[in-house]
């Protein structure tokens, strides 16, 4: 098997370009789901220690049903399988234009939470038109065990976030936004507060100040599904924001949002309205760092991850 591996303002991505099964599905959402039945031993080797880390993400790509698109594109990490990633498709448009496989221009790529459109701009960088994107529920109100009462909106960006605002959290340690973010999702899971459809929330953005006025209009702490955090300023999390400040009208189509990581990375965001549909745009640069050959070696009980338990199916005997 071979995969690049990336990073998008520090947030890693890590693309099979070579020597993935035969996954059946017409579409991106049915691939997901056969990629977790048949073959999940290929997200646990990539995501999982000893191979991986517990903040990958992993992308698969595969034929598109379109033949107008560039790929399907199916992306997993520790914990199990995302809708969409903003930060991992940038790096997948930056593993093809390594590749060869595409220019500068636009391209179109299939994923399980619907169509994207990425342009490859001539500096390298890439900006996304995101899923369609709204805010959900506003001003919802909850105690948090250990911290008091927590208030933001609920929003869907590609994923499901929380997102809230404390003023002073640059001045908290990343175990303490980490635990906090925990808590958050915990509590909306015992009170039964989701998304759309009952949708899981399963993303937490925590904003505050940004570093420099200057050159940013907020900081974010975002908590990913496997109770990681990103390094990048998320791209679905940007989007849910993005969202909630138009919803809010805090921002017009067209004007750009300056959205700075916890690692200090910005994403340009903003949004067009296709009818009455709110359009995310987000603009970011991923660069390649490794094109790595895997091997699967008979002898090491453990190529499929650390934990054993998490292989669910298709785990081929070497």
């Amino acid at each position: 098997m071979r995969v690049i591996d990336s990073h998008t303002g520090g947030e890693p991505t890590r693309v099979v370009v070579a020597g993935m099964p035969d996954i059946p599905g017409d579409t991106a959402a049915e691939k997901r789901t056969n990629l977790e039945k048949q073959a999940d031993w290929i997200r646990t080797s990539l995501t999982l220690e000893p191979r991986g880390a517990p903040w990958m993400v992993g992308a698969a790509i595969f034929q598109p049903a379109n033949p107008d698109s560039e790929a399907t594109v199916v992306f997993f990490n520790n914990r199990g399988y995302l809708g969409m990633c903003g930060h991992g498709l940038i790096g997948v448009v930056a593993t093809l234009a390594y590749l060869g496989r595409i220019s500068v221009g636009e391209h179109h790529f299939e994923t399980p939470a619907g169509d994207v459109m990425a342009q490859l701009h001539p500096d390298d960088s890439v900006s996304l038109a995101n899923v369609p994107s709204y805010r959900y529920r506003e001003g919802v109100e909850f105690d948090v065990p250990n911290f008091g009462t927590v208030q933001g909106d609920i929003a869907y960006g590609g994923n499901w976030f929380f997102l809230t605002h404390v003023e002073t959290w640059q001045s908290w340690t990343t175990e303490r936004l980490c635990e906090y973010a925990s808590r958050i999702l915990e509590t909306l899971s015992t009170l039964k507060i989701c998304g759309a459809e009952q949708a899981e929330i399963d993303h937490v953005e925590i904003s505050g100040p940004p570093t420099d006025p200057n050159k940013a209009h907020s900081r974010n702490f975002v908590l990913c599904p496997g109770q990681q955090y990103d390094r990048s300023p998320c791209g679905t999390g940007t989007s849910a924001k993005v969202a909630c400040l138009a919803s809010a009208g805090e921002l017009s189509p067209g004007e750009i949002y300056r959205q700075e990581s916890v690692t200090g990375s910005i994403f340009n965001a903003s949004f067009q309205m296709q009818g009455k549909k709110l359009i995310p745009e987000i603009r970011g640069h991923a660069n390649i760092l490794a094109d790595v050959k895997i091997v699967f070696e008979e002898s090491d009980c453990r190529r499929y991850g650390l934990d054993p338990s998490s292989v669910k199916s298709g785990a081929p005997s070497t």
